[in-house]
């Protein structure tokens, strides 16, 4: 982080603001640069971009959405992961309006620091903001909830994988489909929705979908 050029003690935390939204991207700015300590970097509008940003350096932590457009084939979790594949890369604090399972773990799995949505306060923006660049975790409190959860009832959690092909059964892929989409064999796809079954305590694939939704596992 660069030392403050306004007299100030401390050091101005550099920012790069990734969302497809011009509109979100201006609404960031103009909470985030009242702060006396943070400075806009540079901004991307897809996730390939953000990612060249964050290498070319000079960004402290990075605001990632998790949705970017059809100009985007990389999705903010790849994003992340890639991101925070660098020696030395800024830190990932996401910022969107997804909260469910589908989205949060692979999210911190690829490396995100923080997790927030985007309805949070101003001002618990600007905390999570300098707790990422500080490399601490910053998680919405309905995030840090589930999180909770899942650590007190491990068996009855489901898994990274279990999640994401739940979330394509809930799209209405076929298991051959699903197979396919992520390079699983058919099986294997079966095996992991046994799973499913036995853990949200249904029998069915429509059953295990709505259960998924009243839990917020999925979208």
């Amino acid at each position: 982080m660069n030392e403050r050029s306004d007299g100030g003690s401390g050091a101005v935390i550099r920012l790069l603001l990734a969302d497809d939204h011009p509109v979100v991207r201006a609404g960031l700015r103009a909470v985030l640069e009242g702060e006396p300590d943070f400075t806009i970097a540079a901004e991307a509008a897809t996730a390939e971009r953000a990612v060249e940003l964050a290498a070319a350096g000079g960004v402290d932590v990075v605001l990632m959405d998790l949705q970017f457009g059809p100009g985007s084939a990389m999705n903010g979790a790849q994003a992340t992961a890639a991101i925070t594949a660098r020696p030395g890369a800024p830190r990932v604090l996401v910022v969107t309006t997804y909260e469910t399972d589908a989205d949060t773990l692979p999210a911190l799995e690829a490396g995100a620091t923080g997790y927030l949505l985007k309805d949070a306060p101003p001002e618990e923006l600007a905390q999570a903001v300098r707790a990422a660049a500080a490399g601490r975790s910053a998680l919405a409190p309905s995030v840090a909830d589930r999180l909770l959860e899942r650590m007190r009832t491990p068996a009855a959690a489901l898994s990274a994988r279990e999640t994401e092909v739940l979330g394509l059964v809930a799209d209405g892929l076929t298991n051959q489909q699903i197979s396919q989409r992520l390079h699983l064999s058919q099986a294997t796809v079966k095996s992991h929705l046994v799973h499913v079954y036995t853990k949200l305590a249904v029998d069915s694939r429509t059953a295990a979908v709505r259960a998924a939704r009243g839990r917020g596992l999925i979208r």
